[in-house]
């Protein structure tokens, strides 16, 4: 197909989400270069939704649906929006956006079509109605690592044609190695001594808590660990950090606008999921500022984690192995700057803004080609 850069759509997403973290930072920093590539994009969602004022701070066209729940005053608020406002293709990202969008599709004479994007690897239900959702009612769908597409070619039987991964792109020219000493300076973090460090939202699946275990049975007592990043889990992690005695050594600093010179302070990062991911985000820009990198190869993680090679597999769940690895990184300056390089270069290769960019038009554009035929 020809002219992806000269065709300007209208490119709407939908997010029911309340919560706030790596899908709805993708939705935001994609629609912005969807806007600077000359597109027009919308973002629909319930007023009450963090991404609602974020995509507002941002300057991002956004409007507050009712669709934050599976019920019929979201179809019938989704219906008359579309009605009222012409879209040439629907982005959905949820599963009860994504419900609320084709049911109100249904009731349209000419409905935009659906691209629905996965975001984690939970799996999808196979039965008649989740079929019928990403197969009728879906005209692409897009997950953020290719084994996530394999899961849903594999687990649930859809067509391989239809499914693209695409993972969330960094911009490699702000992901960049920076100076510790400095960027600890600047955050009033302790110089001198080895700090590993995590950024993520704190939920369950993020594995903080085995973090925070493995970090109480390091042998390297000197070590600090610095914890970003803010979530339901907050209190539990809090918890956990008193009962061990470890509340001198390690800082949870809740939310960071600029996370950059977090990752820059560190010596180690260390992401030890276990359920739901695609390609992390952070992973990604931690190894775009060239830190050894611990992690496990849960969901598509392994697309950028590589044994050896970029990072230090671990085992999910697993406390001991967990600590192994951040021990060995701990006391083996080579390996850490060798693991580090390579992680920068393949991500640097791999991950980039613009090619993400490319990808999401390319779909977009096939998707209402293809309703045009």
């Amino acid at each position: 197909m020809t002219g992806y850069h000269t065709q300007k759509l209208h490119i709407v997403h939908t997010e029911a989400s309340l919560g706030w973290g790596g899908q709805e930072i993708r939705i935001l920093t994609e629609a912005q270069g969807m806007v600077e590539r000359g597109h027009r994009v919308t973002l629909l969602c319930p007023p009450e939704a963090r991404i609602h004022a974020a995509a507002q701070e941002r300057g991002l066209p956004v409007e507050a649906l009712p669709i934050g729940r599976k019920k019929p005053g979201g179809v019938l608020a989704l219906r008359r929006w579309l009605i009222a406002n012409r879209a040439d293709v629907i982005n959905t990202h949820s599963s009860t956006d994504t419900w609320l969008a084709a049911l109100a599709c249904l009731f349209l004479k000419r409905p935009p079509p659906l691209v629905r994007t996965r975001h984690v690897s939970a799996p999808i239900p196979n039965n008649r109605a989740t079929r019928w959702l990403y197969g009728a009612a879906t005209r692409h769908i897009v997950t953020t690592g290719e084994a996530l597409r394999r899961q849903l070619i594999e687990e649930n039987g859809f067509d391989a044609d239809r499914i693209t991964s695409i993972p969330t792109g960094m911009a490699t020219n702000h992901f960049v190695p920076g100076d510790p000493a400095a960027a600890r300076a600047r955050l009033g973090l302790p110089q001198g001594v080895p700090l590993i460090g995590i950024v993520a939202t704190l939920r369950s699946w993020k594995g903080h808590r085995f973090l925070i275990e493995a970090f109480a049975r390091l042998e390297h007592t000197r070590a600090r660990l610095v914890i970003v990043g803010g979530g339901p889990q907050r209190e539990a992690l809090d918890t956990q950090v008193a009962s061990l005695g470890l509340a001198d050594r390690v800082r949870l600093v809740g939310d960071q606008a600029d996370v950059l010179p977090w990752f820059q302070s560190l010596d180690v990062f260390a992401l030890p999921s276990y359920a739901n991911e695609g390609v992390p985000q952070a992973l990604v820009q931690a190894m775009l500022c060239a830190l050894p990198c611990v992690t496990t190869s849960t969901g598509s993680i392994g697309e950028v984690a590589r044994d050896g090679q970029t990072a230090l597999i671990v085992n999910a769940e697993d406390v001991e192995d967990l600590r192994r690895g951040l021990g060995r990184l701990l006391v083996d300056p080579a390996l850490r700057a060798r693991l580090g390089a390579s992680a920068r270069a393949h991500c640097a290769a791999n991950c980039s803004f613009e090619k993400m960019l490319e990808r999401m038009e390319k779909v977009f554009l096939d998707a209402v080609g293809a309703g045009a035929t």
